[in-house]
């Protein structure tokens, strides 16, 4: 029972009761909320957060996954074994499915992915099952189009979001009345850092996919990035020359758009190191970000996040 209640030995554990307060409060105010997971470190840090709030109960609402097909294979077994552990509910709808009906196109070439796709996909789940809340793992840190993100984040009957539409958040106040065909985003970490999260981690010892930590792995050098080689959903050139490289991921996303970086952080301990002295964000690694000046910004509008 002990590993379940709120901790008393997190550093900063008034971040940890603001969250739970949050999830407790979607399940409250909602009707049919999920959570989003994508097998990253910051949904996992979710589920956990999920299951101190209701424990000794079940997480009472679903995971739902959208699964691009260019998952990094650990990250998928990752999901299973956790949901078989815990007895969760799981959805997962695919992208492949949205470009076969004729949804969206696959896109080709270089710089080819298909993490701008999932937008339609999740919508469409959204739709089919009516949630009207989902609870995400975004975090104001990691980019300034998240930065100036509500906790409870109004999306309109198209899934879109309007700065217009958001409602004020007034101290511990969370609205969460919204009209008929609008859904909510619900940020529960919304106020940690990067270094936060990998700290509750080490504190809770959160299991993760292996690919968070430092392994031997065939790389290959683009833009400056370091790309897997151990599959062929990532395009590459043929002068682009593969090399082993002991490398970990500091975010989980689509492999066509997720970059590695060198490191010999092999342990919790040495990753919170790490990430306490490093002066790059997590999301430098993701090409999906170097769009455009605006591209993390266009997706929310369109219901990315």
């Amino acid at each position: 029972m002990d590993s379940y209640q709120v901790s008393g030995g997190y550093p900063d554990n008034a971040l940890e009761h603001e969250a739970i307060f949050i999830i407790r409060e979607v399940v409250a105010q909602f009707e049919r909320p999920v959570l989003l997971f994508s097998g990253g470190k910051d949904s996992i840090t979710l589920v956990r957060l999920a299951q101190k709030a209701f424990y000794p109960a079940r997480i009472p609402f679903p995971l739902l996954h959208i699964d691009t097909g260019h998952n990094f294979p650990e990250t998928i077994a990752f999901r299973d074994a956790l949901v078989r552990e815990l007895g969760l509910e799981l959805i997962v709808r695919h992208v492949q499915d949205s470009i076969d009906q004729g949804k969206v196109v696959e896109e080709t070439g270089k710089y080819a992915s298909r993490n701008q796709l999932q937008t339609t996909t999740l919508l469409d789940a959204i739709e089919e099952f009516k949630f009207d809340a989902c609870i995400g793992g975004a975090r104001r840190d990691e980019e300034k189009a998240r930065a100036k993100e509500r906790i409870f984040s109004v999306r309109d009957d198209f899934g879109q979001w309007d700065e217009k539409n958001q409602r004020p958040e007034l101290f511990d106040y969370l609205n969460g009345e919204i009209d008929h065909g609008q859904n909510v985003r619900v940020f529960p970490i919304s106020n940690w850092t990067e270094l936060d999260v990998w700290s509750y981690i080490r504190e809770e010892q959160i299991d993760l996919p292996s690919i968070y930590f430092a392994h031997e792995r065939e790389t290959f050098i683009r833009d400056g990035l370091i790309w897997s080689a151990e599959d062929e959903v990532v395009f590459r050139a043929p002068e682009e020359e593969v090399e082993k490289r002991k490398v970990r991921f500091r975010t989980v996303g689509d492999m066509s758009c997720t970059a590695a970086v060198l490191s010999e952080a092999d342990t919790l301990d040495k990753v919170v190191s790490e990430i306490r002295d490093s002066k790059i964000s997590e999301r430098g690694a993701r090409i999906d970000d170097k769009r455009s000046e605006a591209a993390m910004e266009k997706r929310k509008q369109q219901g990315y996040f």
